[in-house]
């Protein structure tokens, strides 16, 4: 197949005018007959590293029924990478939450590609729990760590850390050992307590602005000692609602679009009504694109948006669509290790490719080079 007449993205030219071939499931220097997507944009399938739950299911629920239906909807639209989080739980739970990756990874039952997990708790503070569980809080333990890697036959790619927690330090250095990427969030770390995480070897932010103290001018934090460490990235919840448009476009000034990871942070009400839905033990309220812990309308609870939706939201906040196909795409797949086949459209990637329209919604999805959602 050829793809002729759409703007392409370039890692690293951005949109350029040519054809894409795909053959034999791989992106390919030329092949196929012709098919005419004048006006479109073909982009690669996103990495959605950081996100809960979609279409009524939760990855904490650990059943293989949820998650194929949560791999299914990321798929439709044009999320063909996840990495699901899971919520700060008892240990027994995270196991199954890990052994039901492992699963669904193992026996490959279609859908959007697993490519690993997130541990979004438990090792985190109670004063930033926020949506957290903190009867289910637990100070950083490297070996409880190790024991839900193997769970997860080697999944885990992701666990935040508050690093102002005892332990945080050797925990950090079990993490690396494990192959896991720390990532310093649900908070009250300041400058100091952060850099010196950094510096240990975390090289990521969770939900950057969320759940950690303020950026300011004499107590920059998390973000700060983030913006200090040119190995770290941040993870950003475009959704309209977490982080305002002035502050999108300020985090991809400050970090730049290399440094920037868009994430949804969706939750199980992402595509479905308005109403109340159970949540990590407790329960969410949903009106609109807004999420908020039940009967506490200040506490925001995750997001309702996937992340095709917060990369268009992105651009309508001034984002260069370059820019955010990057922090979407390229970006989440390095730091999960697959970008060697996965988050660029050069030669030789395997052909997940999404077909835009001239308004950035979904025409086409191509998972291994087939048509799996929407037409041509």
């Amino acid at each position: 197949m050829r793809l002729t007449g759409a703007q392409v993205f370039d890692a690293r030219q951005g949109f350029v005018s040519r054809d894409l071939c795909l053959e034999g499931g791989n992106i390919a220097p030329q092949a196929g007959e012709p098919v005419d997507v004048t006006g479109c944009y073909l982009i690669p399938g996103l990495t959605d590293l950081h996100f809960h739950g979609c279409k009524g299911e939760d990855f904490s629920d650990a059943t293989p029924e949820g998650l194929q239906i949560m791999a299914d909807y990321e798929l439709s639209r044009g999320v063909t990478q996840i990495c699901p989080a899971g919520m700060t739980l008892g240990e027994d739970q995270l196991t199954r939450i890990c052994q039901n990756a492992a699963h669904h990874r193992s026996h490959n039952t279609g859908g959007a590609e697993l490519v690993g997990l997130h541990l979004e708790g438990p090792f985190l503070c109670k004063a930033k729990k926020g949506a957290q569980n903190e009867a289910f809080l637990h100070d950083p333990d490297p070996v409880m760590l190790h024991r839900l890697q193997e769970a997860a036959e080697g999944l885990v790619k992701l666990v935040t850390l508050a690093p102002e927690q005892p332990g945080s330090r050797e925990f950090i250095r079990g993490a690396l050992a494990d192959g896991v990427t720390v990532s310093l969030g649900h908070t009250t770390a300041d400058y100091d307590t952060a850099l010196a995480a950094y510096q240990a070897g975390a090289r990521q932010a969770t939900h950057l602005f969320n759940a950690m103290p303020p950026f300011t001018h004499r107590a920059p934090g998390v973000v700060g000692a983030a913006f200090d460490s040119p190995a770290v990235n941040v993870e950003l919840i475009s959704d309209g609602v977490h982080i305002h448009p002035s502050v999108v476009r300020a985090v991809f000034q400050l970090f730049g679009r290399d440094r920037v990871i868009l994430i949804s942070d969706s939750l199980r009400a992402t595509g479905m009504p308005d109403g109340r839905y159970p949540f990590g033990g407790q329960e969410i309220e949903v009106h609109g694109n807004r999420a908020t812990m039940a009967g506490d309308p200040n506490t925001l609870a995750g997001s309702v948006s996937d992340l095709m939706a917060c990369m268009k939201t992105a651009v309508s906040f001034g984002i260069p669509l370059a820019d955010a196909v990057t922090a979407a795409a390229v970006n989440p797949a390095r730091v999960l290790g697959i970008d060697d086949r996965l988050g660029t459209l050069d030669a030789g990637k395997e052909a997940n490719v999404v077909v835009l329209d001239q308004h950035l919604d979904v025409k086409a999805v191509l998972f291994h080079g087939k048509v799996v959602a929407g037409s041509l």
